[in-house]
């Protein structure tokens, strides 16, 4: 058996391709997971259908062949023998029917010899046998065969020589066209069995994909939500250890860096616990020597004006450095109740502009602060913590800043604020971060003269008050063209008391 140069090979044709697509991956791992098990499963099947196509197109076509091949062989050699030599047209047709009703189908046979040339059916078209087959037929001297399309319509077309039985060549050749639609139609309901299969396929391999990823991403989950959890504050969040691959590594590696985190966490809370009950007991073990000193060092104040100069500015600088001390230690005792959760709001409505107005008379600061005059504004909120809060700032720009110094009472949506402006030089970008800190020095190197009265606990304390309330102290420098520092207390607007859990919570 030949095959013409230039014919298909057995079996080949033409693999389907799958149009290209863009895949939009979304950020999830499981859509993830998702899609690459669906692409494989898809390219699985298309490659599986293309093998089973080519193979089973080849199965059929290689037994069609192979089976017409023979017949018409045979049928060649049981009928050729009776023509005479050289034959006619006659002749030759006479072969050619004979040949095409011994074959299945009925193929067009036809029957040549040098330039003579008869067909089984004398209106069938003839051209399918190529120039190409023919000289195979005529040079090879055995039985070649050629699949060949014509309008549209598979053939497939043998040719073979009569030789003599000595081996010489007659010079006639036979040739059969027989039809493979029916092998076509069988080979292409195979594909369509296939491919029909391919969403079944892609379908389970989807719920595969989504059962392996809850699988996979079940540990992860819960990884992260034991990691908000510790974020949160919840330092014995722990995850289940499951299997020893690397996912309950990862899960053990997690409980580990918990485990440290705690430790680290306990002792850090244990040394600020006894950092803080340290200095509540020294603050609270000062308070009797230094009433004790107060009292002392009043007498001697008193008394200054009847001692010698020397012992006079030494009774005067005990004085003040007594008054300093204490203020300083109520201000620790104050800190250390704010850090240990035990300062609590004794809120009533209030009257803010009238406790603006009453805590500069208390201090004396009536002719050296000028209040600006606004609208009555009420609001919730603890009187002798808003004093202290006044007090402070004031006392912070009096001493700090330059006059005039200008206290405005004011409202905003929801809230109420408290501005205290000066004339100074203002604040610098590195004192403005830092100038809540507590014992903050704008300049490290100074030091304490006996003007300055605060115990560098002002701001923070103002600071730890306001928040008490829900709010807030900022600090910033003036835009009106003018130097100075804005020093502005925000307090939210309440109409009733705040609830204690919402103090606890704060």
């Amino acid at each position: 058996m030949t095959r013409t140069p230039g014919a298909p090979p057995p079996g080949r044709g033409a693999s389907p391709r799958a149009p290209g697509r863009r895949l939009r991956l979304v950020g999830g791992l499981r859509a993830r997971l998702v899609v690459a098990f669906v692409l494989v499963a898809l390219v699985s099947a298309v490659t599986a259908t293309a093998l089973a196509y080519r193979e089973s197109r080849t199965a059929v076509l290689q037994r069609a062949q192979d089976s017409f091949q023979k017949d018409f062989v045979a049928r060649v050699g049981s009928v050729a023998p009776n023509v005479d030599l050289p034959p006619d047209v006659r002749t030759l047709a006479a072969l050619a029917t004979r040949v095409s009703d011994g074959l299945s189908g009925a193929p067009l046979v036809v029957a040549r010899h040098q330039d003579l040339k008869a067909t089984s059916d004398s209106l069938a078209d003839d051209s399918r046998i190529t120039a190409g087959l023919r000289a195979a037929v005529a040079t090879r001297e055995r039985v070649s065969f050629q699949r060949v399309v014509h309008e549209g319509e598979p053939y497939l077309v043998v040719g073979t020589p009569v030789t003599y039985e000595n081996g010489q060549t007659s010079g006639l050749e036979v040739y059969a066209v027989a039809s493979l639609r029916a092998e076509q139609d069988d080979t292409t309901g195979v594909l369509d069995a296939v491919r029909g299969g391919i969403l079944p396929v892609v379908l389970l391999a989807a719920l595969l994909a989504l059962l392996a990823a809850r699988t996979v991403l079940r540990p992860v989950r819960e990884l992260g939500r034991a990691t908000r959890r510790l974020a949160e504050g919840d330092l014995d969040s722990r995850i289940a250890v499951r299997g020893s691959d690397e996912l309950a590594d990862l899960a053990r590696d997690f409980n580990h860096t918990a485990d440290e985190l705690s430790a680290s966490v306990g002792e850090l809370r244990e040394q600020e616990a006894r950092a803080r009950r340290f200095v509540a007991d020294v603050s609270h073990e000062l308070r009797t020597p230094l009433a004790a000193m107060t009292m002392v060092a009043t007498v001697l104040d008193e008394d200054a004006d009847r001692l010698p100069p020397d012992a006079a500015h030494a009774a005067r600088t005990v004085s003040g450095e007594t008054a300093r001390l204490a203020r300083l230690v109520d201000d620790l005792m104050e800190m250390s109740r704010f850090d240990s959760g035990a300062a609590a709001l004794n809120a009533s409505e209030i009257d803010v502009g009238e406790t603006v107005r009453a805590s500069l008379a208390l201090r004396g600061w009536t002719d050296a602060v000028r209040l600006e005059p606004g609208q009555a504004v009420r609001t919730v909120a603890d009187r002798r913590r808003v004093d202290v809060i006044v007090a402070n700032l004031v006392g912070n720009a009096l001493r700090h800043g330059a006059p005039p110094v200008t206290v405005a009472v004011g409202t905003e949506r929801d809230g109420v604020t408290v501005t205290v402006t000066d004339s100074g030089p203002g604040l610098p970008a590195p004192v403005l971060a830092q100038v809540f800190e507590r014992f903050y020095k704008a300049d490290a190197s100074r030091t304490r003269t006996r003007d300055d009265g605060g115990s560098g606990l002002g701001t923070a304390i103002a600071l730890e008050n306001a928040r008490l309330h829900g709010g807030t102290v900022e600090a910033a420098n003036r835009t009106d063209g003018t130097t100075g520092a804005v020093f502005t207390l925000r307090l939210p607007h309440r109409r009733h008391p705040p609830h204690p859990e919402e103090e606890a919570a704060r």
